[in-house]
């Protein structure tokens, strides 16, 4: 078991610069996710840690190893991908045992390694089959099954269940984190999905243009956004971000939006005060825009007017994409809301989860 270390790492192609000053430290046998929309450097930067690309400059560690000019198959990584990538001649078992005969390893310990991997992941029954006689998720277990019998340090996973229909998705990532509880072992996840991302990780990593906008738990990650990216990134849907100016009106502080204006917390007015006359972003999630009939006691709501323009249905919970002016958001409402499509409604936002962030440099105002 080892940590890892990025230490101001880069990886440039000609002009264009993939990781851009990556430092980050992964904690040994923690569940680490990276996560970004494409193209952000998130699989580079799990590519350079299995010695798939060479870094530009900067310092890689695995342990207290530094791995820069350390060949892939010396590194003690197994790297798990989006495709699959099985060898359909061979049986199941054949594919799990493949690694370990390239490296001389005993017949009495590939078979040892090949059946408790195959124990851990319910796949004993399938281990004559071939890959084509197989399922999307059980060939996904095959590929994860060969990382495993490896017994590495570090297990790489990009991407791995992009290929799986949305059930088997979710059946798939709870057991990918039960088998990171069991073997105890550090996992380095690649994805876009931040769904993926929040249900799985101890810690998440947002990466957007290679650089690495903010890491923490998926909870702080969520209730604290330290920018506008990550606040838009995280969250399904997203958090609704509205331009905006800070006012003084008597004691009150009050961000002013073109189609509404809505009073600041008396505990957020300090840190505020500074900004009073300047352009911000107001921020507020959906589940923090209530219908008034069903919004929680005690919390400090503002009234702002709307109009329902759809509806969505979800069973435990309803959708409401609405307009005020011009402006559209989304609110995450209580199912026994019985707003309808073009309704003129009132809602009442949660001030008291509301984020502030500066317009010039996007990061929040705390």
């Amino acid at each position: 078991m080892a940590s890892v270390n990025y230490d101001h790492v880069y990886k440039r192609f000609d002009e264009v610069v993939a990781v851009n000053d990556l430092d980050l430290d992964i904690e040994d046998k923690e569940f680490l996710v990276l996560v970004g929309p494409s193209g952000c450097g998130k699989s580079t930067a799990l590519r350079l840690l299995a010695g798939l690309e060479d870094i530009s400059e900067g310092t890689l560690k695995i342990g207290d190893r530094v791995v820069n000019d350390v060949a892939p198959k010396d590194r003690d990584i197994a790297m798990v991908f989006q495709s699959y990538a099985l060898y359909p001649h061979m049986s199941v078992y054949d594919n799990m045992a493949f690694g370990l005969k390239l490296r001389k390893y005993p017949k009495e310990q590939i078979e040892e390694r090949v059946q408790n991997a195959a124990e851990i992941l319910g796949i004993t029954p399938l281990l004559e089959r071939k890959p084509r006689q197989l399922s999307g998720g059980q060939r996904q277990r095959v590929a994860l099954g060969r990382a495993i019998v490896r017994d590495p340090q570090v297990f790489l996973l990009d991407e791995p269940l992009s290929n799986l229909d949305a059930k088997l998705r979710v059946q798939t990532r709870a057991e990918i984190t039960k088998l990171h509880k069991r073997l105890e072992t550090t996992f380095i996840y690649v994805t876009h999905d931040q769904v993926e991302a929040m249900t799985m990780a101890s810690r998440i990593a947002v990466m957007n243009h290679g650089i690495l906008m903010q890491v923490d738990s998926p909870q702080n990650l969520y209730d604290s956004p330290d920018n506008l990216f990550v606040a838009g990134f995280i969250g399904s849907p997203a958090m609704n971000l509205f331009n905006a100016e800070l006012s003084q009106e008597g004691e009150d502080i009050v961000v002013k939006t073109k189609p509404f204006a809505v009073k600041v917390p008396q505990d957020r007015r300090a840190v505020l005060k500074p900004y009073i006359g300047k352009p911000v972003v107001f921020g507020l999630r959906p589940e923090d825009i209530h219908d008034p009939n069903f919004a929680p006691p005690r919390i400090n709501a503002q009234n702002v007017e709307a109009v329902v323009d759809i509806t969505e249905l979800m069973g435990n919970e309803i959708f409401l994409f609405l307009k005020s002016g011009e402006t559209e958001y989304v609110a995450r409402v209580d199912p026994r809301t019985s707003f309808k499509m073009g309704d003129q409604v009132t809602m009442a936002f949660n001030m008291d989860n509301m984020h502030i962030f500066d317009k010039e440099t996007e990061q929040v105002i705390r």
